[in-house]
């Protein structure tokens, strides 16, 4: 069982696939990042209950 070479198309998407993946794990750690720090700064505290049915 022989295998074909690949075609110039696959791995141009392959290329591309790879770069969009990476934006996307970019992406996620920034937001992982702000929501980090914004948790552990000194100001942040959980809404309450009763000023959310306002």
């Amino acid at each position: 069982m022989t295998f074909r070479p690949e075609h110039e198309l696959h791995t141009r998407r392959k290329s591309r696939n790879i770069g969009v993946g990476v934006m996307l794990a970019a992406f996620v750690v920034l937001v992982m990042a702000l929501t980090f720090t914004k948790v552990t700064s000194g100001d942040f505290q959980l809404p309450n209950a009763e000023e959310l049915t306002q």
